[in-house]
């Protein structure tokens, strides 16, 4: 087993960044810590779960809001190719605004909530507001605290299953990174078709391919945040747009703004959105698992580099024979692209961390001032009587 790359803990006190740099560091142990989790709970999640995602007619919502609804997005078509089940991702700030478009009484539902706090507004009222509008309604609530409001609502009802993630998951920083990918990890988890042993297993090897990640790519990434970008550029395929959209997310997080950052999918990049490149922007492609998606990234990236306008084009993935010089690149067993994303996740946020710092920030609390909090604040739940 390869040993875990710490951090430079009192480094990164000095600097206000001790949590995120920990939390980021800490990925690796924590999903080994899960699969022994869900190794115990497979029994209780089993029969939880009895037929459900047999039932054609049945619907499975994966929710949640900001990095908690991007975890929705990367899991739900891998999940939903598997399953008879209608299997959806749909951000609570979608279905609290507009809950008569996803929600019918007699369709029976189950909710998946991802919560790092799990008391958020959004997602508490996103709870209540099936359990009333549907007649047959379940809910799964995926979180880290045990002490938050999903956690606590949820015991013991016979129609609600909570799952908590290893305890040093609840980041106590203001990013969310050790959070978000045990929460991933746990949903694909759960609802995969392959026996439970192979799950658990793909999660010990993640590991060990997460540990190596960290090592090989520190010293590169460091590296890559001392430049001066005033906007990056985060591109994915599939499940990975949604990923790109979470590394755009980290990196407007802990530069509280002041460095731009876009998502989109190679693409879809073409389509008006490549106008934003000029000499001061990063294009960061998270390369896909997919042959036919890959040949697809690489031609952007062969045009990226030719038209020379973009400060720098690299990519994040797997390992290529056309793979630049400069690319994140790390073997990787063959799995789909949401088990692999986290890995390739660990670059940008890390690349978010060094370059808060290298902006004068501290990343553990980029918003001093409270403009954005930790747990979102100020949210007003209106009812649709």
């Amino acid at each position: 087993m390869d040993a875990p790359v710490l951090p430079d803990l009192p480094a990164w006190h000095r600097l206000g960044g001790a949590h995120t740099a920990e939390e980021i560091a800490q990925q690796p142990a924590l999903w080994e810590d899960l699969a022994a989790a869900l190794a115990q709970q497979r029994e209780r999640i089993d029969g939880f779960l009895g037929d459900w995602l047999r039932q054609p007619g049945h619907r499975v919502i994966l929710t949640g809001a900001g990095s908690s609804g991007f975890i929705a997005e990367m899991v739900a078509d891998q999940i939903n190719a598997q399953w008879p089940a209608d299997v959806r991702a749909l951000h609570t700030t979608s279905l609290l605004t507009h809950p008569s478009l996803y929600l019918q009484r007699e369709r029976p539902a189950l909710l998946v909530s991802f919560g790092r706090s799990g008391s958020s507004p959004e997602s508490i009222a996103a709870v209540e507001l099936v359990r009333e509008r549907v007649a047959d309604a379940r809910f799964l609530d995926i979180t880290c605290n045990g002490e938050g409001e999903l956690a606590r609502r949820g015991q013991g009802r016979a129609d609600t299953l909570t799952l908590l993630m290893p305890e040093a998951s609840c980041d106590r920083a203001f990013a969310m990174t050790s959070s978000l990918s045990c929460m991933q990890f746990a949903a694909l988890a759960v609802f995969d078709q392959a026996p439970w042993p192979q799950r658990l297993q793909q999660l010990r090897t993640l590991a060990a391919h997460g540990r190596r990640a960290l090592a090989d790519w520190d010293a590169a990434v460091a590296a890559l945040a001392q430049a001066p970008y005033t906007r990056v550029i985060y591109l994915g395929s599939g499940p990975l747009e949604s990923l790109a959209r979470e590394a755009a997310l980290k990196l407007l997080e802990l530069t509280a703004g002041r460095v731009l950052a876009l998502a989109n999918t190679p693409l879809g990049f073409r389509h008006g959105p490549k106008s934003t490149l000029d000499s001061e922007t990063l294009v960061v492609l998270l390369r896909s698992a997919e042959p036919v998606a890959r040949r697809y990234e690489q031609d952007l990236l062969d045009e990226l580099r030719r038209d020379g306008i973009a400060a720098r084009v690299l990519s994040v993935g797997p390992g290529d024979e056309r793979a630049d010089a400069g690319d994140f690149t790390l073997d990787t067993p063959a799995l789909p692209d949401p088990w692999l994303a986290p890995l390739w996740l660990s670059m940008a946020q890390r690349y978010a961390l060094h370059r808060s710092a290298g902006l004068g920030l501290t990343p553990d609390n980029p918003f001093p001032d409270g403009t954005v909090n930790r747990v979102v604040q100020g949210v007003i739940i209106h009812r649709h009587d």
